[in-house]
C-alpha cells in the first residue's frame, strides 16, 4: 500500500477515503480468490469509496465477490501472497500498510463476519476487555483498569448484566454473540467501525437489532463501513449505498435513489433494485456479452 503525497486537514475532508485500490492474491493464496479474481488475480480493481462523520456506508454485492478483501485491505492484514496498492486516508492523512496495521483495533476497528471469531474458551468478558497496553507495569495497570471500565459501560449500554462476564461463548444466544463481537470492536473507542457481513443467520429481530447499534454508533458522530449482500438491510440502515461490482464500486448513492431505478446509472444497481421483494424479486441476470446485459 503506498500514501499520497498530500496530507489533507482531518477537518477538510472524509473521516475515510480510499482511491484506486487494488488487490490480488498471488502464488498458493491464489485459490483463497475463487470466482472474485480476474484472470490476472485482481479481486479488487481501482476501488474508491469515502466514509464521512456520522455516516454508516453500505458497500453492497453479491456473495463471494470479494467484498471482504476490502475489510482486509483497509485493516492492513495482507499476507506475503497479496499484492495490494492504492492510496488510502484516514481523518486526512495518507497511509501506508504499516500505519493501517498501527490503527487496526484502536482508529480502525473490524466487526467480524463469524461469532467463530470468538475465542471458545476465553470467558466474554475477559474478551471485550482484550489485552492492556502500555510499555511498563503502571501504563498497563492503568489501561487495565480503563478497559475493566469500558467493559462494563458497554455491558450496561447493550443489556448484559455482570453476570454475562463469566460466561463462554457457546452459552450466548446468537444475538448476544453478535453483540459481543461488537463490543470487542468498541473496547478501544474507535473512529471507525468496519462491519463484515454483520447479521448472517440472524432472525429479523436480531437482524434489526445488530443494524440500530451500528445506525447507533454512527449517529455519535463517528463513522460506520458496513459490507453486506443484503440490500433490504442495506437501504433499512444506511445513508449511502457503495454498489460492488466486478472488484469495483461502481456507483455511490444516497439511500433515496434506490426510490427509483432511474436514478441508478449502472445495470447491476438496477438488477439489485429489480430483486426487491416490492419491485418483483427479479433475479439479476447477463448474457455473454457483459454487465450491459444486467437487467
Amino acid at each position: 500500500m503506498r500514501g499520497a503525497d498530500d496530507n489533507l486537514p482531518a477537518s477538510m475532508g472524509p473521516l475515510l477515503c480510499v482511491e484506486g485500490l487494488y488487490a490480488a492474491y498471488r502464488g498458493d493464496a491464489a485459490r483463497r480468490a475463487g470466482d472474485a479474481a480476474d484472470a490476472d488475480g485482481w479481486v479488487l480493481r481501482d476501488l474508491s469509496l469515502s466514509v464521512s462523520r456520522g455516516e454508516l456506508l453500505a458497500v453492497v454485492g453479491a456473495s463471494g465477490a470479494g467484498k471482504s478483501v476490502l475489510a482486509d485491505a483497509l485493516l492492513g492484514l495482507f499476507g506475503r501472497d497479496e499484492e495490494v496498492h492504492g492510496t488510502v486516508r484516514f481523518e486526512g492523512r495518507p497511509l501506508d500498510a504499516s500505519a493501517l496495521a498501527a490503527l487496526r483495533g484502536k482508529g480502525i476497528s473490524l466487526v467480524p463476519q463469524s461469532v467463530s471469531c470468538l475465542d471458545p474458551l476465553m470467558r466474554v468478558g475477559a474478551q471485550v476487555r482484550g489485552v492492556p497496553r502500555g510499555l511498563t507495569r503502571s501504563e498497563r495497570s492503568c489501561d487495565r483498569a480503563r478497559r475493566a471500565a469500558r467493559q462494563r459501560a458497554l455491558f450496561a449500554a447493550y443489556g448484559f448484566d455482570r453476570a454475562v462476564e463469566d460466561l463462554y461463548p457457546h452459552e450466548l444466544s446468537g444475538g448476544m454473540a453478535r453483540r459481543v463481537l461488537l463490543m470487542c470492536a468498541l473496547v478501544e473507542e474507535p473512529e471507525l467501525l468496519v462491519c463484515d457481513e454483520p447479521t448472517p443467520g440472524l432472525d429479523m429481530d436480531l437482524v434489526e437489532r445488530a443494524a440500530l447499534d451500528l445506525r447507533a454508533f454512527a449517529d455519535t458522530g463517528k463513522g460506520v463501513l458496513m459490507i453486506t449482500h443484503d440490500i433490504e438491510l442495506a437501504l433499512r440502515t444506511a445513508d449511502r449505498i457503495a454498489v460492488f461490482y466486478d472488484g469495483r464500486v461502481v456507483e455511490e448513492v444516497p439511500v433515496a435513489a434506490f426510490e427509483d431505478p432511474a436514478s441508478l446509472r449502472h445495470p447491476f444497481s438496477r438488477a439489485l433494485w429489480h430483486a426487491l421483494p416490492e419491485h418483483g424479486m427479479v433475479r439479476p441476470s447477463r448474457s455473454r456479452e457483459g454487465e450491459g446485459a444486467w437487467r
